[in-house]
């Protein structure tokens, strides 16, 4: 009976073992991705969270994003305009200006809105505006995204460029893809 007991215990030691094993590999894990991903916000997303709200604070405060937005808001009223907008605001200089908080994008949107509303602008015109106001939104993170990916910074500059590039050719296609369903779906 003594022996049973002994084989038992073992059992029951071993296993609870494994068990406490386990458990600090899984904490231990859990407490590295955690300092892993304090150290990556950190370094990577906080300043660029900074970067960004002193864009937006510039150009909320100085008026240039109303400015901006009150000139673009009449090329929504055609799809000639809205490719034409789509053009301007995706321009590979002005596109990470233009991106931060959305504000442009947000203004213009107000507006177009309201113009839709009011019956000024025609309802076909609602998606393709969409398309269009939304296309610099996210160029600003471009080289965050990169360097969150560990890229070399030889990779970021050529990386940045080609994206806002492609945006840049690609901002008219979609908008007349858009243009299409819009008569299409109104």
């Amino acid at each position: 009976m003594s022996v049973w007991k002994g084989k038992n215990m073992k059992t029951v030691s071993k296993f609870m073992t494994t068990v406490a094993a386990g458990i600090g590999k899984f904490v231990m894990t859990v407490v590295q991705a955690a300092r892993t991903s304090f150290k990556l916000c950190l370094e990577t997303i906080i300043p660029f969270l900074i970067f960004v709200s002193t864009v937006f604070t510039l150009i909320t405060s100085t008026g240039v994003g109303n400015i901006i937005a009150n000139a673009l808001s009449g090329l929504a009223t055609s799809p000639i305009g809205l490719i034409v907008m789509g053009l301007i605001i995706t321009f590979p200089l002005l596109s990470p200006i233009i991106g931060p908080g959305a504000v442009i994008p947000q203004v213009i949107g107000a507006l177009i809105g309201g113009l839709i509303s009011t019956g000024a602008v025609p309802l076909t015109m609602a998606l393709p505006t969409v398309f269009a106001i939304h296309q610099p939104c996210g160029a600003d993170f471009i080289p965050v995204g990169m360097s969150l990916c560990e890229a070399e910074p030889e990779t970021v500059e050529v990386g940045v460029s080609a994206v806002l590039f492609s945006k840049f050719v690609v901002a008219p296609v979609e908008i007349l893809i858009a243009v299409i369903i819009g008569q299409l779906v109104f």
